[in-house]
């Protein structure tokens, strides 16, 4: 079984916005593969269903977005998941909107929800999906990550969106990471 979360904010205030790129990219994952967000255990929102016939496990985090390894650890343990067998879905400042990469494993790179993660299941060794959201040139950090992308922005986004779905999926299809990272970084 793998694991996938989508990293964001709880709550209609935060629908939408750049750093709830996770949770877009993970919604899209569950609609195209008829996925059901429709229990909640430790303190996440969760689905599960086969893809590529790989059962899997899609969360989302109940907590705020610094909070996400309250979230993902319980799971991990609950359903016996191994660090290799997780991919979180995240936003990440230092690319341009909708470019994506995989990473196998990494520091948190100033991101407070893959921080959270690494500190609660003891290590960096998990895989990633991350999607751009730029960085801003006038406004705070959290003002921009809290916005909402501009409509000049949205296709990109959305492009963006579909392809991170498209690697989860090649992923799970191949179960080569490596090969989706040749094939979409």
């Amino acid at each position: 079984m793998k694991m996938i979360v989508g990293l964001g904010n709880i709550g209609s205030r935060y629908d939408n916005t750049r750093h709830n790129t996770g949770f877009m990219v993970i919604d899209e994952l569950a609609q195209r593969n008829g996925i059901e967000f429709n229990k909640e255990k430790d303190e996440a929102l969760i689905g599960s269903g086969m893809i590529d016939g790989e059962k899997v496990l899609l969360v989302k985090p109940e907590t705020f977005m610094n909070e996400s390894g309250r979230a993902v650890r319980p799971l991990m343990d609950f359903y016996k998941i191994n660090p290799e067998d997780i991919l979180i879905i995240q936003d990440d400042l230092d690319m341009e909107v909708g470019r994506v990469r995989l990473r196998q494993k990494g520091s948190a790179g100033g991101h407070n929800g893959i921080k959270s993660i690494i500190q609660h299941v003891g290590t960096s060794t998990f895989k990633r999906v991350k999607v751009g959201i730029d960085h801003p040139q006038i406004m705070t950090v959290v003002d921009w990550v809290l916005g909402r992308f501009t409509p000049t922005e949205k296709p990109q986004f959305e492009a963006g969106r579909d392809k991170a779905v498209d690697a989860i999926e090649y992923w799970i299809k191949t179960d080569d990471f490596m090969k989706a990272m040749n094939k979409f970084n």
